[in-house]
């Protein structure tokens, strides 16, 4: 696989999403998320994802420069249709609304539909927590496919359901805990067939309710099992709470509608620490807290104990420094678009 420079495969992702109609603040956003996502090692919403946007593009399920428009707007609310704009874009801007309207009163929340999708679901609380602000947030993918099956069922009815929460800290990397409701995010088994490699058992049921290890399973007919595993009902009831705020309250509905596209309905929050007591003050205990966590000695198999959030920082580290791994059918697809859009040989 190619290993390129980070900041080398964020220019390439500008220039293809600009060369493909997107403005270039649209093409910054999703430049900085995807990017982000291979950083902190969730290549799964990284640089993989750049062909299928620009195949939504195209179709016109994505659309460029589309208007975001507040239809319901309070002192600490807000109700955004995203035009099926970018969901990095038009939810990045969002954060910073509710980030402002929390600042000044205390808490802010927004609901935000048709919208592309808006990867990495970590990248906006932990813009909050940047702010000094707890950040929280949870998506749905609308009405489109579901892959997810309710604990003890055979039928996909949900979708992966991602939830987030994102604390301000003194911490060197952000504390947050960022994860999909179900076993395993389904781009995760995309990039296991990219890679060619096998899953573990418990991610999956194929076609005929069995578990499989093999990731083209799921395509062809197969389910995604709710997070927990034998304890599965925790992961579907937390996952059935996030279609009520991702879903249900942004008005996009349940189920799935067969001539639907990939619509990122998103709940979101933000909670001024001062509101409740010392911002410094309480980024000094959390950092406390999480090293009081990490003193514990590890368990046979461990080397060390990491505070929820920390790997994904260190990955970062690493990965700035070595580069980021692209698969070679991933990289054919992105020098099949440059060719496209006339941005030349993109090396290896």
């Amino acid at each position: 696989m190619p290993t390129v420079p980070a900041d080398r495969l964020e220019r390439i992702t500008r220039d293809l999403l600009i060369g493909a109609g997107a403005t270039e603040a649209e093409a910054e956003s999703v430049a900085d998320g995807v990017i982000g996502a291979n950083l902190a090692g969730h290549d799964s919403h990284g640089i993989i994802q750049i062909p299928t946007y620009i195949d939504r593009i195209e179709v016109g399920h994505i659309v460029c420069d589309a208007p975001m428009d507040v239809v319901r707007e309070t002192a600490t609310t807000m109700v955004v249709d995203g035009n099926w704009g970018f969901g990095f874009h038009v939810s990045k801007i969002v954060m910073e609304s509710i980030i402002e309207k929390a600042a000044a009163s205390g808490v802010a929340a927004a609901t935000v539909y048709r919208q592309g999708h808006v990867g990495r679901v970590a990248a906006y609380p932990i813009m909050a927590a940047k702010a000094g602000l707890i950040g929280m947030m949870t998506a749905d993918s609308g009405r489109s496919a579901k892959g997810v099956v309710p604990f003890g069922g055979r039928e996909a009815r949900l979708g992966t359901n991602p939830i987030c929460f994102a604390m301000p800290s003194n911490l060197e990397g952000p504390l947050f805990i960022d994860m999909a409701t179900s076993a395993v995010a389904a781009g995760k088994i995309g990039l296991a067939i990219a890679r060619g490699k096998e899953i573990p058992e418990g991610w999956i049921l194929d076609k005929d309710g069995n578990a499989t290890t093999d990731p083209n399973d799921y395509s062809d007919g197969g389910t995604i099992l709710p997070l927990g595993g034998t304890e599965g009902h925790k992961g579907y009831g937390l996952s059935a709470i996030v279609e009520i705020f991702s879903g249900l309250l942004t008005g996009l509905g349940f189920g799935v509608d067969p001539t639907g596209r990939h619509n990122d309905g998103c709940f979101m929050a933000a909670f001024n620490v001062e509101a409740f007591r010392s911002l410094e003050t309480f980024k000094e205990e959390v950092t406390e807290f999480a090293h009081y966590l990490k003193s514990t000695p590890p368990a046979e198999g461990f080397d060390e104990v990491y505070y929820p959030g920390e790997v994904e920082h260190l990955r970062a580290q690493q990965v700035l420094e070595h580069g980021i791994e692209v698969e070679e059918t991933t990289w054919e697809k992105l020098q099949g678009l440059a060719d496209r859009y006339g941005l030349g040989d993109l090396g290896a």
